[in-house]
């Protein structure tokens, strides 16, 4: 069984000349799209160089401890003591929520996140247990040890409206991608097709400590060892396919761009269970019912 797609590198969607001289390490994607990679995960900035003041916003926030990372990166980018018109989170795993109040306290910005995502978000759950049993790798076998909740975002946190927009970012649509957790949501952006796919598709391993070290690229379903839902996650890629997308940047991984980033997913969406879903598993046959 393959668990991953491999890309070549030169796919990527980034200038790595440039991004060399900037030295900051935000890796440019598009006119006003950005990522940082802050250690096993990305976070992106939406928004013009020097926008200023509440022009932008931020997805997804990283793991615990890398809010200064985030808040100088953001000032580099749009300005000193800028801030966002909103935070947006794909969903709430450790590694995505984990500065998300410390910076909107910061900022006095709204947090939106899928009202599916509540019960994580709001105090109430923790996430299902992983399966530590899955996907091999060193990542894969201490995610017994990674935080699950519950986090309380309430002071902070909103919906994303049921029309689809997406907060502070005009052109944009969020869409519902469950499976990795129930309220997971990708964005997408028409005019140009872009998509910010969260980890509902990964461009890296996420279960081996050195394939994201080294960020070797691949094209993986999400996270195997957090991903309780299979059914939900087949559909969700399904549904990224079908929007052809010309650029994808997810949570973990390098962005891509062009007809091989394509291709793949394409046959990700195809072959998901050969390629994608492990061979077994607690939540191969039934996704997780009841919180553990």
């Amino acid at each position: 069984m393959h668990h991953a797609i491999p890309i070549d590198a030169s796919h990527r969607a980034d200038d790595p000349q440039r991004d060399a001289e900037r030295a900051d390490g935000v890796h440019e994607i598009a006119r006003n799209l950005a990522f940082k990679r802050l250690a096993i995960v990305n976070v992106v900035f939406f928004g013009e160089h020097g926008s200023g003041d509440r022009e932008w916003v931020l997805i997804d926030t990283g793991a615990p401890g890398t809010a200064n990372l985030i808040e100088n990166a953001a000032a580099r980018r749009f300005g000193p003591y800028s801030r966002p018109a909103a935070i947006i989170l794909t969903h709430g795993h450790f590694d995505h929520v984990g500065t998300a109040l410390q910076l909107a306290e910061l900022w006095e910005a709204p947090i939106y996140a899928h009202q599916a995502e509540a019960p994580f978000l709001d105090g109430r759950e923790r996430y299902p247990a992983p399966d530590r049993r899955v996907g091999g790798g060193v990542l894969s076998a201490l995610s017994d040890l990674f935080p699950r909740g519950p986090v309380d975002l309430s002071d902070r946190l909103r919906w994303l409206p049921a029309d689809g927009k997406v907060p502070g970012m005009p052109d944009w649509r969020w869409i519902h991608t469950p499976g990795h957790t129930p309220g997971h949501v990708s964005l997408w952006r028409e005019l140009d097709r872009a998509l910010i796919a969260g980890d509902a598709v990964i461009t890296t391993s996420s279960e081996s400590a050195y394939a994201v070290a080294v960020q070797r690229t691949e094209l993986h379903g999400p996270p195997m060892y957090f991903t309780p839902d299979w059914n939900g996650a087949r559909l969700s890629v399904e549904t990224l396919a079908a929007l052809d997308p010309a650029l994808l940047v997810a949570g973990h991984g390098l962005a891509l761009r062009g007809d091989t980033m394509r291709n793949a997913l394409h046959r990700l969406a195809r072959d998901f269970g050969r390629i994608a879903m492990p061979a077994r598993g607690r939540y191969v046959s039934e996704e997780a019912r009841a919180r553990s």
